[in-house]
């Protein structure tokens, strides 16, 4: 535990240094989320965040865990001085520096979601309802097909087709293209591995063993 911790403990220092110079009450403005008394909360995969320049937390005023830390940070201190305008749904394999982290995308965001929910289509549009998705009627020959907003100007769509008697269940996650403006191929990696875990919270797992 001792070596993690530290690791954490020295990522997070610099990682906080370098907001200090940001200006967040411009941040908040830009993702048009609250701000007040130099305290800005912000939503992650349906959590809410406290962020100012002295660290991040969450609403129950713990801080917040490495993980969540890292692309909250990323995602901050990455964020564009204007906003793009939505460009189209992309899957993360297709991203330019996406290659080397490919299969750990696919292990621990879409097969998880993929095998937790197989056989269980009902419990994965109230899982993803809880989580602020929305059911998204776009013609295409899928069980279901759900809109959420992991971070502000950062949607997920999601794509499930259940398992038959020829093929396993598959789940699709896919971004807007303009996700590069705002977090890098890790960032959205780790992402996606949370979002993975709330929506499958039952199994046990925790955030910080992705």
């Amino acid at each position: 535990m001792g070596q993690p911790n530290e690791v954490f403990e020295k990522t997070y220092t610099h990682y906080l240094s370098l907001l200090a110079d940001a200006d967040l009450g411009g941040i908040a403005l830009r993702l048009g989320i609250p701000f007040d008394d130099g305290e800005m909360t912000i939503m992650l995969s349906g959590e809410g965040y406290r962020v100012s320049k002295g660290g991040i937390r969450s609403c129950d005023g713990k801080r917040a865990g490495f993980a969540q830390s890292i692309v909250l940070f990323k995602y901050l201190l990455m964020l564009p001085d204007e906003i793009p305008e939505p460009s189209g749904w992309v899957a993360y394999h297709t991203f330019k520096d996406a290659q080397p982290l490919r299969q750990n995308y696919s292990l621990q965001t879409n097969a998880r979601i993929a095998e937790y929910f197989s056989g269980k289509l009902v419990e994965l549009e109230l899982a993803g309802k809880r989580l602020g998705g929305e059911i998204v009627a776009d013609d295409a020959s899928f069980d279901v097909s759900m809109q959420f907003t992991l971070l502000p100007k950062i949607p997920l769509f999601l794509r499930f087709n259940d398992a038959d008697e020829d093929f396993e269940s598959e789940c699709t996650t896919l971004f807007d293209q303009t996700i590069e403006s705002y977090l890098d191929m890790e960032s959205v990696s780790i992402l996606g591995s949370l979002f993975a875990h709330k929506l499958t919270r039952d199994t046990g797992a925790t955030a910080d063993d992705n």
